[in-house]
């Protein structure tokens, strides 16, 4: 069905693989249109509560956008979604995303890591934003992700530099949410990470997130009363009431996703 990617459904967790690996998983024009067909499918699946992303080839996560399509691009080119628009989509997809980095995440691919909620990193990841060595600066939502993330400090000196940090480091400075050794220890560590979230009530997973990320910057008073109009909208779902009764009664629940 696609050609740049490939797509597996196993247990609620619907695994997105850059499938690119001659090219470093570069994301070209192709593979974004694919990427964001696969998504669609996924979100409108019920039985799917957990986004997998990860590059073949065990090298490179995804090493940025494609040079060759780059080099064509126009002013006006910078103005339509693009990668940008992808990564909105995904920072607000409403099921959880884990990018699972294993080597190389540059440029765009360090921007789609950032996207997702939660980056599991290996020894062999590697981090950068080196556009400026292309006399471009990040354009999918670099400079504000990776801020946000590691602090303005730290992010200047990754994106003026180009400098490029590996998997732990990435973890220490706040990158990466997991630092592991190899790549058993990855596949481990998301299926843990998964396990733990397709237990969760859907709706409130969801609305968690949109609280976190809608209240992140602006004031506190403003953020806490989204916080507080989410959990209207929990208290008022089955979901809810099988949460709070399962607890009660000392079994596990079985959330119905309303």
């Amino acid at each position: 069905m696609y050609e740049n990617i490939k797509t597996e459904t196993d247990e609620g967790i619907f695994r997105l693989t850059l499938n690119r690996p001659d090219s470093r998983n570069a994301l070209d024009a192709s593979m974004l249109q694919e990427m964001e067909q696969a998504l669609k499918e996924a979100e409108s699946n019920p039985d799917i509560k957990v986004i997998v992303i990860q590059g073949a080839g065990g090298k490179s996560f995804a090493a940025g956008a494609d040079i060759k399509q780059l080099y064509e691009k126009q002013p006006l080119d910078a103005l339509v979604p693009g990668m940008q628009g992808l990564y909105n989509q995904i920072e607000n997809f409403p099921k959880v995303t884990i990018a699972a980095v294993n080597g190389f995440a540059l440029g765009g691919g360090c921007e789609l890591a950032m996207a997702c909620d939660i980056r599991v990193a290996t020894k062999k990841a590697k981090f950068g934003l080196p556009e400026l060595n292309l006399g471009i600066i990040p354009g999918a939502g670099g400079t504000q992700r990776l801020a946000r993330l590691i602090g303005k400090g730290r992010a200047m000196d990754m994106i003026l530099t180009g400098r490029i940090i590996d998997g732990e480091e990435a973890e220490r400075v706040g990158l990466a949410t997991y630092f592991v050794e190899g790549e058993s220890d990855l596949l481990s560590q998301i299926a843990s990470i998964s396990d733990a979230i397709v237990k969760k009530g859907p709706v409130a997973v969801q609305l968690a997130k949109m609280a976190v990320h809608k209240g992140f910057d602006v004031d506190e008073g403003t953020a806490q009363w989204i916080e507080k109009l989410s959990q209207a909208v929990v208290f008022g779902t089955e979901d809810k009431k099988e949460g709070t009764k399962a607890f009660i009664e000392k079994r596990d629940a079985v959330f119905q996703n309303k």
